[in-house]
């Protein structure tokens, strides 16, 4: 019981920290130009925001009993960046050379 409400309250926060990365969108929208160091700090913290939502998201989806929507939806989202980081990391390499 005590084990299965932790998983929820990290299944929760694995939705929580995969979303946040998509809060780049919202100076975008709001067309504010961010200096160089801000944009590098935040791109820092998206990298590290994706990598932590998918390791809380798979810790919850191991679980037989705590697997639910969120805990899938988090997953889903968190491998969604996760690939996008690693193509363009990709696409960097291929147009470099």
């Amino acid at each position: 019981m005590e084990i299965t409400k932790k998983l929820q309250k990290l299944s929760l926060a694995a939705l929580i920290v995969s979303l946040l990365p998509l809060a780049t969108l919202v100076p975008v929208f709001l067309k504010i130009t961010l200096p160089d160091g801000v944009r590098m700090v935040w791109a820092i913290c998206n990298i590290v925001f994706a990598l932590a939502g998918l390791l809380f998201s798979v810790i919850c989806v191991k679980s037989e009993e705590s697997r639910s929507a969120v805990n899938i939806m988090s997953t889903v989202i968190s491998v969604a960046l996760v690939l996008m980081m690693l193509g363009i990391i990709a696409l960097r390499i291929f147009v470099a050379y």
